[in-house]
Formats: C-alpha cells, structure tokens, sequence
C-alpha cells in the first residue's frame, strides 16, 4: 500500500505535518511513502508547467492513501491547499483513499473536515473511509487525541485497503 501525506500548512514542518504523518503511521503501521509538505513548494506550487510539482500530483494521485492535512483558516482549509488540490482532475485524480485531517484552535470548528475538505476529496475521486479528523492543534502531540477515530477508522481502512496495521 502507497501511502501519501500532502499538507497545506504555510508554514513548513509545522504541528500540522507532525500530525498527518502520526496517522498516516497509526492507519497503515509505516512511515509515509511520500510527504509533499506544500509550503517547501514555493511558488512553484501556482507553475502548473513545474514538472517537479507535476510529478508529485501523479504520486499522490496514484497512492492508494492520502492524508490530506491543513490547520483551520476561517473554518476551512488553506488557500494553499486549495491550490495543489486545484491540479487534480475532477472524478479521476485521487483514486485510493483519503483522510481529511483539520488542526484548529478550539472545538468551534470541528465540522471543518467533514463540511469543506471531504466534499473536495470525493469530488477528486476519493473515497473517505468514515469521518474526517479534527485535531486541537495545542493536542497534536497526544495520543488520546486521535485514539477514538482511530478505533472508528482503522477497520473500514483495513477493510478497504487490506492493510493490516
């Protein structure tokens, strides 16, 4: 199983990352086989004629997993998510699994993933086993932050995927 994390933190090797790979790791039992850490892109990420960039869409589109992660902004994800998410074709260009994983500041927002970033995914061909995963970014190091959707979300990835983890 390919497993992929794509984050669309501004900030580059932010508690976001350090999160979306914690479950990567916890969903699949290994480190990630890619990590596109979307701030390290630059400008880059608006060339659509960058064959690096290009080449890492492909990856992702090709995994067979993709935690797709991004601390909240006005209850949703980034704008730099947004624009990597934006080179994906409609339908086709995500073809495994995704997990859609918000960081954010206080509960207020814990739908985010499920109302703004999960619609995107499916759109993109995704199919998001269970619910998406809100995280209080002060909490993004602990481990019971992630236990009961864990529990919840660990089986139907198994399931689907037939990893064992």
């Amino acid at each position: 199983m390919v497993t992929a994390v794509v984050v669309g933190n501004p900030k580059p090797a932010s508690r976001t990352l350090t999160a979306a790979t914690h479950v990567a790791r916890k969903l699949t039992g290994n480190e990630p086989d890619l990590v596109v850490d979307i701030a390290t892109l630059g400008p880059r990420v608006l060339d659509w004629s960058d064959a690096e960039v290009t080449q890492l869409v492909e990856a992702v589109g090709a995994a067979d997993l993709v935690i797709v992660a991004s601390p909240t902004y006005k209850g949703t994800y980034t704008g730099l998510l947004k624009v990597f998410l934006d080179r994906f074709a409609g339908g086709t260009g995500l073809r495994g699994l995704a997990v859609p994983l918000l960081l954010g500041a206080s509960p207020a927002h814990s739908l985010a993933p499920e109302l703004t970033l999960r619609p995107v995914l499916t759109e993109l061909g995704a199919t998001v086993p269970g619910r998406g995963l809100y995280v209080i970014d002060r909490d993004h190091e602990d481990p019971e932050a992630y236990a009961a959707w864990l529990a919840a979300t660990r089986p139907l990835v198994e399931r689907v995927a037939g990893v064992n983890a």
